[in-house]
Order: structure tokens, then sequence, then C-alpha cells
């Protein structure tokens, strides 16, 4: 059974295309086989809500009368990237204001950060744009306090070098005192647990070898229409193994991507502040997966069961980037409430919104269905050529 991006593009522009969410499919494939079920369906949507640091926004922020070469620029208090050209910034999800008092009363709270001002742009809210520029002939102005929103100025995209993790670590703490870290709150002595993937409605758990997933992929962005751009930063695609060899699903890959920032919506780009940590940006994505063949069928059909997570300690191996784990777990266990670490029972939390993931994959399925959204077919990713650099810990 082979289908090409052409047939189903054309079963789509029909309205004869059969569409299933990732959820939908895996029930599907238990009930009737991968075989019946891959001959069946045309297209599986995932969908993912998360915090994904890598992330920001390319802003045209228009000239000025007289013209400014903008030096330093801060948005709402946040200091935004200007080192482009005259009126072009970058502002990172992660950046905070320059007055934040940071971790000095710990925990700090970062309560607003660049992930907050791509969220208050979005939402048409007034922002604040401060910048400063030393002069030039051509350029002449030095100074300039106003206030903006997003229709006011010229171009906005958001351009993320990292995001929709393949998978990740679910995060415990073997030691005595709580810690505050990216994946949150971590209580001592293996207090509680958190995770942050959407399991089987995970995009790039759903096509681990990027058959179908590559440069130039149309996705759901952010509410809006995007793209690949290009592999993610760290993208280190693999499959786990067990000690004795057993496949224990993917691991590392992920995606550059790129949209419209203004289709999109504040309801799935999100300001988030972790206590102790810093400011990220939670993004929602969808992907859909053309079901070309029974081994992409068998792909998008991986279970919560199928799908396992490396438990990681991060109060001294992830910091000291010691190698190994303490285990893996499914994310059908994960998301029981409860898994075993060590002999002990641990109660497990997502950062990541599983109902928020099936509403982008029902998003994306009504788009597919009613023609508004057709599959393009990609350039294959490959892995990241600095992946032996970037496994190797920086010196000094």
């Amino acid at each position: 059974m082979e289908k090409s991006y052409a047939e189903i593009n054309a079963k789509i522009k029909s309205g004869k295309a059969v569409v299933l969410t990732a959820d939908d499919f895996v029930s599907l494939a238990e009930e009737k086989g991968l075989a019946a079920a891959a001959r069946q369906v045309d297209v599986v949507t995932t969908g993912t809500f998360a915090p994904m640091c890598s992330s920001g926004a390319f802003l045209n922020l228009g000239h000025t009368a007289p013209r400014m070469r903008m030096q330093k620029v801060w948005l709402n208090g946040v200091p935004a990237y200007a080192g482009i050209a005259a009126v072009d910034v970058y502002i990172g999800a992660t950046e905070v204001p320059e007055d934040d008092p940071l971790n000095t009363n710990y925990p700090g709270e970062f309560r607003y950060g660049g992930g907050h001002v791509i969220e208050d742009l979005v939402a048409r809210r007034p922002v604040r744009l401060e910048a400063v520029s030393y002069g030039t002939d051509c350029y002449p102005r030095k100074e300039l306090d106003t206030t903006i929103t997003l229709d006011d100025i010229n171009e906005a995209f958001l351009f993320n070098p990292r995001n929709a993790y393949q998978n990740y670590n679910c995060a415990v703490n073997l030691g005595s005192r709580t810690i505050y870290t990216y994946m949150g709150m971590l209580k001592p002595n293996l207090g509680n647990a958190h995770y942050s993937t959407s399991g089987q409605l995970s995009p790039l758990l759903k096509d681990p070898h990027f058959k179908t997933i590559g440069i130039g992929t149309r996705i759901f962005l952010g509410g809006g229409v995007g793209y690949v751009a290009w592999h993610g930063t760290q993208h280190f695609p693999s499959i786990q193994k067990s000690p004795d060899g057993r496949d224990l699903g993917p691991a590392g890959g992920t995606l550059a991507v790129i949209g419209d920032l203004k289709q999109m919506s504040p309801k799935w780009l999100k300001g988030v502040s972790f206590a102790g940590y810093g400011a990220s940006f939670a993004v929602g994505i969808g992907i859909p997966i053309p079901i070309l063949n029974e081994e992409i069928a068998l792909y998008a059909a991986a279970a919560d069961r199928d799908l396992y997570a490396p438990v990681v300690d991060y109060s001294e191996a992830y910091p000291s980037r010691t190698p190994g784990n303490l285990g893996y777990v499914s994310y059908a266990e994960l998301k029981s409430g409860k898994i075993t670490v060590n002999g002990r029972e641990v109660p497990t939390a997502p950062l990541s919104s599983y109902p928020k993931a099936r509403e982008i994959a029902g998003i994306l399925k009504q788009w597919v269905t009613e023609g508004k959204f057709l599959l393009t077919e990609p350039v294959q990713l490959l892995p990241s050529p600095a992946d032996g650099i970037a496994a190797k810990a920086l010196k000094g």
C-alpha cells in the first residue's frame, strides 16, 4: 500500500480525505489492525502545547522621521537584539528586563520576559518601545520612546530555533533540598517527577525517522500556519535502547519553525514564568502525518505504552552532565499519575498540556478535512552536522 502527497492532497481538495487525530488513529489501529487502518486513513494530526525556551520573534519596527538606526531596543523593558539592521530586532523568549532581581531573592519570580512581550503583541496590547542610537549622517535620530501594537509595525514573524522536542527527560530530584529548574519545582528525595511531552499525540514521536516531517512541512504554529525551516538546534534523532537492547522509542530530534506572527493567537502563544529559573514561552504546534504506507502508519500508531522517557536526576546528574539515567518509564505510566524510581513510588505531573494538545490536533484535523490546509512534501531532515561537536562539553 503506497500513497503519494499528490493523491492525498487531491482527496483533501475534493473533501474525501479521511483524517484522524493521533489519539483516534491509535485506537483504530488497535481495533482493525495496522494494514486496514493504513488503507482507510490518509492523514493523522498531532499536537503539543508546552514551554519551548528556544523561541522568539523577528520584528521590523518601521522607520521613524527622522530616520534612526536603532542600536539598543527595549520592548516593555525587555531588551531585544538590534544588531541586525536599522529597525530589525529579535526578541528572545527567555530575555528578562535589565532591572529584574533575577535570583537575588531566591527563588526569583521572573514575572515577565520576552515570551510575555510576544504574547502581548499577539494579543494586540500596547507595548512600550524604547530605542537609543549613536546617530549617523543617514540615521540622525538618537532616541525614541513610543508605544506600538503588532498592527503598527511592518512585519513580525515567529522564528523558533528549537521547538517540538521529540522526547524529553522525566525530571526528579535525588537531593535533600527543593530545587528550581526549567522542569519546574522538584521536591527533595524523589518527592515528585515532571515530564513535558504529550506522548502519543506528540508530533515527532509519531514520525521518529522524519519520513514525512522535514524542511518545508506546513504546520499549525501558534494558532496560525507555519513551516519547518530547518532541523532545530540540539537535533539528535536516534532510537533509545534499554540495556538489553529493547527499542524504547525516539530520543532527541528538534525543529526550527517559522510563521507569520500576525496570524497567530495569544491562546497558543503564552509567556511563562518558572520560579528560580527564568522566563519562557509556551507554544502550540500541530503537524499532519500523511499515511503514505504501512511503515509510517506503524509509527503513527505507537501508543503511550510504547513510548518511553528517561528518568534523570536534576539535583546532580543533569547539572554536572553525568552520563546515564535512572531508567525509563512509559508515557502510559507517566500519565497514570505515578511511577516507580529506585523502588519508590513517585507522583508525576506534566508541564505540557494534554487537553490543549488534543485541541490542536482537532483544529488541524478540521482544517485538513475542510480543504483549508494542504500537505507539503518536505526536504528530508538530516542529523545536525554539529552532532559530534555538540555532544562534547565545553572547556574553560
